[in-house]
């Protein structure tokens, strides 16, 4: 009997000592790390290869096709212009035209610069939420700094960590919704710099009324991409404002309230403003339901 029970204990300890391991590995790398990807500043458009690949000029890059391109949409028109004559159908003025394709080639080829305020407003709007949260509470409100905030008012301590408890469960849903969290803000990452890309495209089609469909779904997905780090401020501002107890069960499912608030945040925006989905468990389940 006693043989049976240290055996049941060496496999308790081995358990736990695994997730110690993967608690304090989360906690070490990922905080920060989810700092970087989810409040995204003009920083993301200064890498090198990147900004080759959208074009310095516009006869390199992306802009080169997206200049190309523009010749082609003149020809389209000048060639359905031609045809109104005999099908009656309406179109623009050449006049009307020709100042509408000056303005958005201006645009166009000034993308770089234009998507790089965009980014830089919604910062800017995240970063004064935060500092707002840091004048009142004298802390960073980041992901960094969360990983203390709940290890201190949760009462966990890594190293005497047992999982077959409640604080146990409850830290371990906290990391692995943060895993959750990175993997779905690394694909936010991914689309927003793919629709930084498609700029100038998005320029160009506001040229003819049958392609401005376009600009207005690109605006939709990018805008809502970028909103998700201003409602990500105001859920950190929030968690860091509620005055938590470590003897208090309520205070500590209210953590795990606010860390799957962060994971929903990219739904809430797409409910209230559309866009394109950065759930990845959203995305997993639609994969696995194809036939």
């Amino acid at each position: 009997m006693e043989q049976s029970e240290n055996i049941t204990q060496v496999i308790v300890d081995t358990i736990n000592t695994i997730f110690e391991n993967l608690f304090s590995s989360i906690d070490n790398n990922l905080y920060s790390l989810l700092d970087e990807l989810t409040f995204i500043n003009s920083d993301i458009l200064k890498d090198k290869y990147f900004q080759d690949i959208l074009g310095t000029s516009s006869s390199s890059g992306i802009l080169l096709i997206a200049n190309s391109l523009l010749f082609a949409f003149i020809l389209y028109y000048g060639i359905k212009y031609l045809l109104s004559h005999l099908t009656y159908d309406k179109i623009d003025k050449p006049s009307s035209f020709f100042i509408k394709m000056i303005i958005y080639a201006i645009c166009m080829n000034s993308s770089f610069f234009m998507i790089e305020l965009f980014i830089n407003l919604i910062s800017h709007i995240s970063l004064f939420i935060r500092s707002i949260g840091e004048d009142l509470f004298q802390k960073s409100i980041c992901f960094s700094s969360l990983i203390t905030n709940i290890n201190t008012n949760i009462s966990i301590d890594t190293s005497s960590l047992n999982i077959f408890t409640i604080d146990g469960l409850i830290k371990g849903t906290l990391s692995f919704s943060l895993l959750n969290l990175v993997f779905t803000y690394s694909l936010r990452y991914i689309f927003i710099k793919v629709f930084v890309l498609i700029t100038p495209f998005a320029f160009l089609s506001l040229i003819l009324s049958n392609t401005n469909w376009f600009f207005k779904v690109w605006l939709k997905n990018l805008f809502s991409l970028l909103f998700i780090q201003i409602i990500v401020s105001i859920i950190l501002l929030l968690m860091f404002s509620i005055n938590f107890s470590n003897t208090d069960l309520f205070s500590k499912f209210i953590y795990v309230g606010g860390m799957y608030g962060l994971i929903k945040a990219n739904s809430l925006v797409r409910d209230f403003i559309g866009g394109v989905s950065t759930t990845v468990t959203q995305s997993v389940k639609s994969f696995t339901n194809l036939k």
